[in-house]
């Protein structure tokens, strides 16, 4: 039976030295309890309680890291099965592939663009995680020409994947340093490949089309020494991908299934496949083409998804300029729910309309969730204006309340004497119109 927080932090040294990354043994204990943190991070344990903390030492999925220079991904940690129960924690690695078969001007040009690639979405920068290179020449020269190519215009991490050993022993020495993944090992060639990550450091997919297979696979390997292990299951079509992903998770997370617990890898040739791999529960995707129109989308759904949803995005509360704006043009209100001000901020910057953007604090809440739960009322819309010293900058003080908020146009008018409090549209996209009609005429 797994032991409770205060059971862990019993067995631990409780000298509160810091160096496990936590401000105290019992912060360290809960976090060892809830299973998202190594035993082994405590440098100070005895031997004694290591075998009585075996079981809570170690998260029902491993934590697997890639690095490269400068970069970092990480998947597995992951404690639920569904992300209201708790949250997600690692988003899965998106890795596109390239070819050792290309000629070597169509990887530079290829690898540059997956490096650069790059966009931000209600602030946040969204980007592919790395690049995974299939052997499909299978010549060990061409995997380290490709590899060679590769570096000389990105550092990102990156996968080998080839039944060619000397393939991959090529692309590893141009590798020095690094944690890549390699595989796929299956069945047939599991030792040598076994071999090759133990000694290179790198983490190992193992490969097959039944959780048994996986499983023996995954317990084979690890005798050999291998720790870090990703599960590709290969499944038959869409509807055997999603239940052998799931009953992995399953038995990982509710049977404590030694064997199963890794994050799994899916390789990817359509977008229902990358979509699913994403929610359901891969913690690596391979996808098979890369074009920038069709990856954002799947970067806006894999950080939707592993957003927590206790924890909203928020900006920073306070004024923006938007078109450089003068002390005679108006101040529009909003919430700092992250959406919401992008919304709102990108309909005005498009518009080429000048304007302030007055961003109250609401919690991280849109206007209407905000308003309802009392976090974005009169008083605290007053508030925003005075911590901005609207009242000494604008020569004209006209203020735009979100149009779901009419309600409060009154209040805020007792609350601000002096000001113009006008009513604006209810959906950002009306904005620029609403400008144009209504604050620029009068």
């Amino acid at each position: 039976m797994a032991l409770s927080g205060i059971q862990i932090y019993k067995l631990l040294p409780q000298t509160n030295c810091k160096e496990c990354g936590f401000p105290t043994c019992l912060a360290f204990a809960m976090k060892l309890a809830a299973k998202q943190v190594e035993l082994s991070a405590c440098p100070y344990v005895s031997e004694e309680s290591k075998a009585q903390l075996q079981e809570s030492s170690a998260p029902p999925i491993r934590l697997i890291t890639l690095k490269s220079d400068g970069y970092e991904i990480k998947a597995g940690n992951e404690v639920v099965m569904f992300r209201h129960e708790k949250t997600f924690y690692n988003k899965p690695g998106v890795f596109a592939k390239i070819k050792t078969s290309a000629a070597e001007a169509d990887v530079k040009e290829l690898a540059g663009r997956i490096n650069d690639y790059r966009v931000n979405y209600v602030g946040i920068d969204l980007e592919v995680d790395g690049i995974a290179v299939e052997d499909d020449a299978r010549n060990a020269d061409k995997m380290q020409k490709t590899l060679s190519v590769i570096r000389s215009v990105s550092k990102k991490p990156v996968m080998l994947f080839s039944d060619n050993v000397a393939s991959i022993e090529a692309g590893l020495s141009q590798l020095s340093g690094e944690t890549p993944l390699i595989g796929c090992a299956d069945s047939e060639n599991w030792e040598k490949f076994a071999e090759l990550a133990k000694q290179s450091k790198a983490a190992l997919a193992v490969i097959a089309d039944t959780l048994d297979g996986l499983a023996e696979l995954s317990e084979k390997a690890k005798a050999k020494g291998v720790e870090d292990l990703v599960l590709v299951p290969k499944g038959k079509n869409l509807g055997h991908e999603l239940i052998l992903q799931s009953q992995i998770r399953r038995l990982a997370l509710k049977a404590n299934f030694r064997s199963l617990g890794y994050p799994t890898l899916a390789f990817c040739q359509t977008h229902a496949q990358i979509a699913q791999a994403i929610a359901k529960y891969a913690g690596f995707l391979v996808i098979d083409q890369f074009a920038e129109e069709l990856v954002y989308p799947l970067l806006v759904l894999r950080q939707n998804i592993y957003t927590d949803p206790q924890k909203p995005i928020q900006v920073q509360p306070g004024l923006y300029e938007i078109n450089n704006p003068q002390p005679t043009d108006p101040v529009l209100v909003t919430t700092n729910f992250s959406i919401t001000y992008f919304s709102v901020a990108n309909e005005v910057e498009g518009s080429g309309l000048p304007a302030y953007l007055l961003v109250a604090d609401a919690e991280g809440m849109s206007v209407l969730t905000a308003w309802a739960a009392g976090k974005f009322d009169a008083e605290r819309i007053a508030k925003a204006v005075k911590a901005a010293n609207l009242d000494t900058r604008m020569s004209r003080k006209r203020l735009v309340l979100p149009g779901a908020v009419a309600v409060l146009s009154g209040e805020v008018e007792a609350e601000l004497p002096g000001w113009e409090i006008r009513v604006g549209p209810r959906e950002a996209v009306d904005i620029p119109k609403f400008y144009k009609q209504v604050l620029q005429v009068n």
